[in-house]
C-alpha cells in the first residue's frame, strides 16, 4: 500500500510539474511573439471589410486605420469608416492596455455623438461583422494565461499551438487556441470559444508580407461564425510605417473630427 500511494503521489507531482512547464512555456511563446511584433512605433493602412450574411449576400465597407505604440502599454488605433454612405465617418478609438481593461470610444455620425463601449459590451459586434469590439483591440500578453498544448503541422507550416485564457472582465470568450508559426512568430489561425466553452469563430490570418524587414503582418483576416453561417473578411493594403502619429491624434475629444 506504502507503495502504491508513492506511486500515486509521484504521478500527481508529474502532472503538475507538467502542468507548470506547459503554462510557462505557452507564456515565453506569447512574449517572444510580442517581442517581435514590438518597435513599429506607427503605422497606417487601407482595410476592406466584406460581410457575408448565411445566403451568401455579401455588403462591403472601406476604412482606413492609424496605430501608434505605445511605450509601456498597448497601442492606440483609429479606424475610420470611408464608405458606403451610410456609415462613412463613423469611427472607432481603441486605447489598448500592457493589463487590464482597454478602453473603446465608437462615433457614429448619424446622431454625432461619442458612445464609450462599456466592458459589457466588448463582445457585440463591430458594426454589423463577426468582429468583436473586443477582436478589435491589440493582444497584450498580461490579458491572458497561457498553455502550451503541443507542436503541429498548418498547411505545410511548423507551428505552436497554444490555448490563452482571457483575463479581462466583459471577455465574450472562455479560451482562444493559436497557432503560431515556430519561426517568425506570427498567427495563423485562432479559434475562439464563448462563454459556454463551445466554439464559436475561427480566424484565418493569410497571405503574410514583412514590413521594414522586420515586422510580419497578415494583409488577410477572415473570421467565422460557426454558430450563424455569416463571415467577414478584412484585407489590409497600403502600409505605411513610421509616419510619426503623435498620441494627440488619438483622444476621445477629436473622434468627430476624425479623418
Amino acid at each position: 500500500m506504502k507503495q502504491l500511494a508513492f506511486l500515486i503521489c509521484a504521478f500527481i507531482l508529474s502532472m503538475v510539474a507538467l502542468a507548470e512547464t506547459n503554462e510557462s512555456k505557452g507564456r515565453a511563446i506569447a512574449e517572444e511573439a510580442d517581442r517581435r511584433a514590438s518597435g513599429f512605433q506607427d503605422y497606417r493602412a487601407d482595410m476592406v471589410m466584406i460581410l457575408r450574411n448565411r445566403n451568401a449576400e455579401t455588403g462591403r465597407r472601406d476604412m482606413h486605420i492609424k496605430v501608434l505604440e505605445m511605450p509601456q502599454d498597448g497601442e492606440r488605433s483609429l479606424i475610420v469608416f470611408d464608405t458606403p454612405r451610410d456609415v462613412k465617418g463613423s469611427a472607432l478609438l481603441t486605447h489598448s492596455h500592457a493589463s487590464g481593461s482597454d478602453d473603446q470610444w465608437l462615433y457614429l455620425p448619424a446622431v454625432r455623438r461619442v458612445k464609450r463601449i462599456s466592458s459589457s459590451n466588448r463582445s457585440s459586434p463591430f458594426m454589423g461583422s463577426e468582429f468583436s469590439y473586443e477582436d478589435m483591440t491589440s493582444s497584450e500578453v498580461d490579458e491572458y494565461t497561457y498553455l502550451y498544448l503541443r507542436d503541429d503541422e498548418l498547411l505545410g507550416n511548423r507551428v505552436f499551438v497554444v490555448e490563452r485564457y482571457p483575463r479581462t472582465p466583459g471577455s465574450g470568450y472562455t479560451r482562444q487556441v493559436v497557432w503560431i508559426d515556430k519561426v517568425e512568430y506570427f498567427a495563423y489561425k485562432v479559434e475562439y470559444f464563448d462563454r459556454k466553452n463551445a466554439l464559436l469563430k475561427t480566424l484565418t490570418l493569410s497571405d503574410h508580407k514583412k514590413h521594414l524587414g522586420k515586422f510580419w503582418r497578415a494583409h488577410t483576416m477572415s473570421m467565422i461564425n460557426h454558430q450563424t453561417g455569416k463571415s467577414t473578411i478584412l484585407t489590409w493594403d497600403n502600409f505605411q510605417f513610421r509616419t510619426g502619429l503623435s498620441e494627440a491624434e488619438f483622444s476621445s475629444n477629436l473622434l468627430e473630427r476624425a479623418r
